[in-house]
């Protein structure tokens, strides 16, 4: 029996999914935190994390996940992932991480010649239902790494949802772009009705262009694009909704 290569590549996406669904899904709490240093103190705040706060976190029970900055950086951001058992331990973890003794020392001794951020961000996170759990691999080289942020139109969010579900994940691992997690802010949180936000990492630059260069060219991608949107009614993401950063990791980062 012959098969086209259509219906190979659709044969392999159901398996890729179906492999995803006997995983539990991941009921972690996570928070994503952006930290915006002030002017030359970027490298102070690395050498905090570094040296104290990522294994203080580990001491009190909060996981680190990954710690990137933007491979542009004109904004001196350190932007990292932890996650909690539950949003009602992170209350408690928190509480005791910012008491800790050595959390005090080490928060003194690195802003004695000031403090070293301007602002704070915090999203809280929720895995998607069909979000591949997060592998901790420090590949050689370093990845590049992409956090995309994607705004849905009102009541497309789950057609979105459906649409990387049974396409796009697939795709991007056929054409090289690894899938490391999908995330939807929690209910309480802005964007928790229509926004997907995601992270993928490719080999270099170079490797990113051409990726998704041959992505946005493929036959498969293109149907499931078109028929996503006539079921839906229209565009699934708002006008600009599709925005991405390109992130290094630091040299500390559990996934590299």
């Amino acid at each position: 029996m012959k098969f086209t290569s259509s219906f190979l590549f659709v044969l392999t996406s159901i398996l890729f999914v179906s492999s995803l669904s006997v995983n539990a899904h991941d009921t972690r709490a996570y928070e994503m935190r952006t930290y915006y240093a002030q002017e030359g103190k970027l490298d102070d705040l690395i050498a905090r994390f570094r040296d104290h706060t990522c294994a203080l976190f580990e001491r009190h029970g909060i996981e680190n996940v990954g710690y990137w900055v933007p491979q542009d950086n004109t904004e001196n951001k350190l932007v990292y992932i932890i996650a909690f058992p539950s949003r009602l331990d992170r209350e408690s973890m928190w509480k005791d991480f910012q008491e800790d003794p050595d959390w005090k020392a080490a928060a003194r001794a690195s802003s004695k010649n000031g403090r070293l951020i301007t602002k704070i961000e915090s999203v809280w996170l929720e895995t998607t239902d069909y979000s591949m759990p997060v592998k901790k691999i420090q590949a050689s080289p370093d990845r590049l790494f992409e956090l995309r942020t994607y705004v849905a139109n009102d009541g497309r969010l789950n057609h979105l949802d459906a649409r990387f579900r049974d396409h796009t994940i697939g795709l991007f691992e056929k054409h090289g772009i690894e899938n490391i997690v999908y995330f939807h802010p929690m209910a309480d949180q802005t964007g928790a009705t229509n926004t997907l936000i995601y992270l993928v990492a490719h080999e270099s630059v170079e490797g990113r262009k051409a990726a998704f260069g041959k992505f946005g060219k493929d036959e498969d991608w293109k149907s499931a694009k078109a028929f996503s949107e006539e079921r839906a009614g229209g565009s699934l993401t708002i006008k600009g909704g599709v925005k991405g950063e390109l992130l290094v990791p630091t040299d500390f980062s559990s996934i590299k």
